[in-house]
C-alpha cells in the first residue's frame, strides 16, 4: 500500500455516527496489541483552552528531557500535524503501516454495524505510533466531551479540564452542569483533577472526583498575567502551596495563563520538575493560529476563537493594543453562534466576511447579514486569502487586521506567511544567459518552480500559465487535504508572463505573483554574502573539548593568532564558540561561555572581518554582541526563547540551524519522509518565529544542519538540493567542516579534509552563500575554482 493510498482511506473515514462510547477505539487497541498499556497518557479536556494547555503541557515535559507524544485536533492542513513526537509530524510510512494493521480490524466492527469514526482511527494511529517511538508520555487533547471521546479509552495518570461553556448541548447535555459532568469523567483514578473551571462547572465537577483548581484568584494554583513583555509576549506568575514561578508566554491573556498553570500543575503531577525547567518549558511553547501576530504595520493577528465565549476573550485581547481602525476577516461553520460572535467583537471599519473550502462554513451572505449595524463596511469575499489581502491592503499601518471565526479560515489565510516557491534546480545556473530579447528565449534554461497551493488557487495557476507557453502540473497525491502540490516548467519570459496575471487574478494569488518575482530575480544579500563566491566562516572553538580542535586554542592569545591568520587566509567571518555541541558533550554554564568567548571577540571585533558567536544561550549572545559580535550563530534555531528578542534588540544577524537537539542526542533517531522538505518546513517556522520578534529577513541566515539529526545520507541529500532552500529568501550556510557524515569516506584516523574540500564545492555550485570550515585557506582555494569555473561560459559568450 502507497502512503496516499492510506491517507484516503483515512480521509474516507465517517466523521459522526449516533453510537457513543470507547468500545470500539478500545477494540482497535486491543487488535494492536494495546500500545497505550506502555507509557504514560495525560487527557486534556475542555471547551476552550485545551489545544493550549496540551502544548503547553508537552513543552514543559519536553524540556524536562522526556520523549512525548502528543495528539491534537484539529489539524490546520492535515491530520499528520496532530500526531507528533517530540515535535515531529508522524511519518508517511508510519501511517501506510499502520493502515495496513488496522484494516482488518475495522472491516470486522463495520460487518458488525460498528465502523470506527475518522477522529477514532487516528486516535488509535496516534496510540500506535507513540508506542512504536517509546515515548515516557502521551499527552491527548480531547475531541468532544469527555465521557464518550475516543481518548477515553486509555487510562490516564494525569488529567485536567480547562473551561466549561455551552457546547455540543445534543451530545453533551444542555446545561453547564451537565457538560461539566461529562468532561469531568476523564479524571484519572488515582490523582485529582486539574481544573480551570469555576463556579457551576466547578461544583459539578467536585461532585464526582477531587480537584486541583487554578484560577486568577481563591484557587489552589493562582495563575496571573502581569502586562505584555511586548507585542507578542506576556508575562505571568503562577503560585501553588510550595511552589511558584514567573515566565513569559507566546501564548496571550489571562486565559493563557490559567491554561499555563493547568499545564505546569498537570507536569508536576507526571514527574519531579524544578521551576526553572516549568518556566522554560512553557515560553517555548508555541501554537499556530491562536492569536499569532503575523506583522505590526499594520497589526496584522490570525486567532481561531470559533465560539462566543473565545471571542469574548479575543475581544479583550484586542483591546490592549492601540489602533486606529479594525478590519476584520470573518469565517465560520454553519452550526457555530456567528452572529453572537460577531456581536461580541469591538467596533469594525471593514468586514470581510468570507468562505473557507469547507462544505459546512456558512456563506457568505449570512455573515455579511451578521455584520449589518458592526461594521461601518461589509464585502463579501468568497476566498479567505482573497480577503486577507484585500484586509492587508486596506488597512494603514496603524490600523489592527483580524483573521477570526475559525481555524480553518486561519489556515488558508497562514498561507501568505509559510508558503514556499522551491526552486527544483539551481537558479543561479539556469540564469546564466542573455535574458533580454524573445529571439533568445528558446535557448534559455527551463526553470522548475514547485508551489503547495489551495484546490481553487491551483486550477487558475495551472490555467494561466498553460496560457502563457509554460507546463503545469497539478497533484493531490500523498499532500494534505484541501492541499495541491503545484510544478510549472517554463521560460523567464513566460513566468513573467504569468505574474502579470495572477496579480489580478483573485484568490489571494496576486502575493503569489510576488513570490514568484522574488524567487526569479537575481538575488541580493548584504554583506559578507554578496561576494562572487561563497563567504567563509572560520571556526575558532575556545573550548577544551569540541570535536576536532578542543583545547588547541584555549587560551585567549592563540585564539587571537588563529583568527588572524584565518583572516590572511581569506575568512569573510570569523565564528567564536565556547561551548561544544558534540556528540555527548557537557553542557557549560553561562558564566563559563561568556568568560571563555568574550574577551577574544572584543580583540577579534577589532580586526578587519566579521565577527559571529555560536551559542544557544541568549544571555551569552547578549554579552557576545555587547563585545563587538556582528552575528549570532545559533545551533538550536531559537530553542532559548529569549534569543530572538536579544538578537532583534541589537539589530544584528543571526544564523538559524535546523536541529531536533544540541548537542546531538546520538541515542536519537529521525524519521524523515522527505529530509529537505522536512527541513524547510521547520525552517519557516523558525524564520516566522524571527521576524515575529523583530528580525529582518534580510538579517537571518539559514543553516540546513547537516549531521544534527540526520545521517550521512540525509547530510549529503542536505547539500544536493541545497538550492531549494533558495525558497527562504535568506542567504544559505553550509556547515559540514570534518563532520561524521564522511566517516564512511575514511576511518576514524583518517584526514577528513579531502571530503570536506569536495562537499564545499558541491555547496558552491549548488547556490551556498557561506561555508562553516575549520581549514580557511584550502576551502578558499575551493571557492575560487568554482567561481571561476561557473564565471567561464559567460566569458565565452561575450567572445
Amino acid at each position: 500500500m502507497e502512503y496516499h493510498e492510506s491517507a484516503d482511506y483515512l480521509q474516507s473515514l465517517q466523521r459522526r455516527r449516533p453510537k457513543l462510547g470507547t468500545d470500539t477505539t478500545a477494540r482497535m487497541l486491543s487488535h494492536l496489541g494495546d500500545p497505550d498499556g506502555s507509557f504514560d497518557s495525560v487527557q486534556i479536556a475542555g471547551s476552550n483552552g485545551k489545544g493550549s494547555t496540551a502544548r503547553m503541557t508537552e513543552s514543559v515535559l519536553r524540556a524536562a528531557g522526556l520523549d512525548v507524544g502528543l495528539f491534537t485536533s484539529p489539524g490546520l492542513n492535515g491530520f499528520r500535524e496532530q500526531i507528533t513526537v517530540n515535535g515531529g509530524r508522524v511519518p508517511k510510512a508510519r501511517v501506510t503501516e499502520f493502515v495496513e494493521q488496522i484494516e482488518p480490524c475495522i472491516n470486522q466492527l463495520a460487518a458488525e454495524d460498528d465502523k470506527p469514526t475518522h477522529f477514532e482511527v487516528l486516535t488509535a494511529l496516534a496510540l500506535y505510533h507513540f508506542d512504536v517511538e517509546d515515548v515516557d508520555v502521551a499527552v491527548l487533547e480531547v475531541g468532544i466531551g469527555g465521557r464518550y471521546d475516543a481518548t477515553s479509552a486509555v487510562d490516564p495518570v494525569a488529567s485536567a479540564v480547562t473551561s466549561i461553556s455551552l457546547e455540543h448541548t445534543d451530545l453533551l447535555g444542555d446545561t453547564i452542569e451537565e457538560i461539566a459532568r461529562d468532561k469531568g469523567q476523564v479524571a484519572p483514578s488515582d490523582a485529582p483533577l486539574v481544573t480551570g473551571t469555576a463556579g457551576a462547572a466547578l461544583d459539578a465537577i467536585q461532585e464526582i472526583t477531587d480537584t486541583i483548581t487554578v484560577g486568577s484568584e481563591a484557587a489552589d494554583v493562582t495563575a496571573t498575567e502581569n502586562g505584555m513583555r511586548s507585542a507578542v509576549e506576556n508575562r505571568i506568575s503562577l503560585t501553588g502551596s510550595n511552589w511558584a514561578l514567573e515566565s513569559n508566554l507566546k501564548l496571550l491573556g489571562q486565559h493563557q495563563a490559567e491554561n499555563a498553570g493547568v499545564a505546569a500543575t498537570l507536569a508536576r503531577q507526571l514527574i519531579d520538575v524544578d521551576t526553572e525547567t516549568i518556566s522554560e518549558g512553557l515560553r517555548a511553547a508555541t501554537l499556530p493560529g491562536r492569536f499569532e501576530v503575523r506583522s505590526t504595520d499594520p497589526m496584522v493577528v490570525l486567532d481561531g476563537s470559533h465560539n462566543p465565549g473565545a471571542m469574548e476573550t479575543l475581544t479583550t485581547l484586542i483591546g490592549r493594543y492601540e489602533y486606529d481602525d479594525l478590519h476584520v476577516v470573518f469565517a465560520a461553520m454553519q452550526d457555530k453562534e456567528y452572529e453572537q460572535m460577531i456581536a461580541t467583537l469591538p467596533a469594525v471599519e471593514t468586514a470581510f466576511a468570507t468562505r473557507p473550502a469547507v462544505d459546512r462554513a456558512a456563506s457568505t451572505e449570512s455573515l455579511a447579514a451578521a455584520f449589518e449595524g458592526q461594521a461601518a463596511q461589509i464585502q463579501q469575499v468568497e476566498s479567505v486569502p482573497e480577503a486577507t489581502e484585500r484586509a492587508i491592503a486596506t488597512a494603514g499601518e496603524d490600523d489592527f487586521v483580524l483573521v477570526a471565526g475559525s481555524l480553518y479560515a486561519v489556515a488558508e489565510a497562514r498561507d501568505r506567511w509559510s508558503r514556499l516557491v522551491v526552486p527544483k534546480e539551481n537558479l543561479q545556473q539556469a540564469s546564466t544567459g542573455e535574458t533580454a530579447g524573445v529571439e533568445n528565449e528558446p535557448q534559455l534554461h527551463q526553470q522548475m518552480l514547485s508551489v503547495t497551493l489551495r484546490r481553487d488557487q491551483a486550477g487558475v495557476v495551472k490555467q494561466e500559465f498553460e496560457d502563457c507557453g509554460g507546463t503545469c502540473t497539478c497533484s493531490t497525491v500523498g499532500m494534505p487535504e484541501k492541499l495541491v502540490d503545484t510544478t510549472l516548467s517554463g521560460t523567464p519570459r513566460q513566468f513573467q508572463q504569468l505574474t502579470d496575471r495572477l496579480a489580478s487574478a483573485g484568490l489571494g494569488l496576486g502575493c503569489l505573483a510576488i513570490q514568484f518575482e522574488e524567487m526569479l530575480s537575481e538575488r541580493s544579500f548584504p554583506p559578507p554574502f554578496d561576494g562572487e563566491e561563497a563567504a567563509v566562516m572560520g571556526i575558532l572553538n575556545v573550548t577544551p573539548d569540541s570535536f576536532y580542535d578542543g583545547g588547541e586554542y584555549n587560551r585567549r592569545d592563540l585564539a587571537i593568532s588563529h583568527a588572524e591568520q584565518m583572516i590572511e587566509s581569506g575568512a569573510d567571518i570569523v565564528d567564536i564558540g565556547g561551548e561544544s555541541t558534540r556528540p555527548g558533550a557537557e553542557p557549560v554554564s553561562i558564566e563559563t561561555e561568556i568568560d571563555r568567548v568574550v574577551p577574544v571577540i572584543e580583540a577579534v571585533s577589532s580586526l578587519d572581518t566579521t565577527v559571529s558567536v555560536d551559542t544557544r544561550k541568549a544571555a551569552v549572545a547578549d554579552a557576545a554582541l555587547d563585545a563587538g559580535a556582528d552575528i549570532v550563530n545559533d545551533v538550536s534555531g531559537l530553542s532559548d526563547p529569549e534569543m530572538r528578542f536579544v538578537v532583534a534588540d541589537h539589530d544584528a544577524s543571526v544564523i538559524l540551524m535546523h536541529s531536533l537537539s544540541a548537542p546531538v542526542d546520538p541515542g536519537r533517531t529521525v524519521t524523515y519522509d522527505d529530509v529537505v522538505d522536512d527541513v524547510l518546513r521547520d525552517l519557516t517556522e523558525q524564520i516566522l518565529l524571527a521576524e515575529q520578534a523583530g528580525i529582518d529577513r534580510e538579517q537571518i541566515i539559514i543553516d540546513p544542519g547537516c549531521g544534527f539529526g540526520k545521517n550521512a545520507a540525509e547530510s549529503f541529500e542536505l547539500v544536493d538540493r541545497l538550492h531549494e532552500f533558495q525558497a527562504l529568501g535568506c542567504p544559505v550556510l553550509v556547515g559540514h567542516s570534518r563532520k561524521s557524515m564522511f566517516a564512511e569516506m575514511s576511518d576514524a584516523e583518517a584526514d577528513r579534509l579531502p571530503p570536506t574540500l569536495a562537499t564545499t564545492a558541491l555547496a558552491a555550485e549548488r547556490g551556498a552563500d557561506a561555508v562553516r570550515v575549520h581549514d580557511v585557506s584550502e576551502n578558499n582555494a575551493v571557492l575560487k575554482t568554482v567561481s571561476a569555473t561557473a564565471a567561464r561560459p559567460s566569458q565565452l559568450r561575450q567572445q
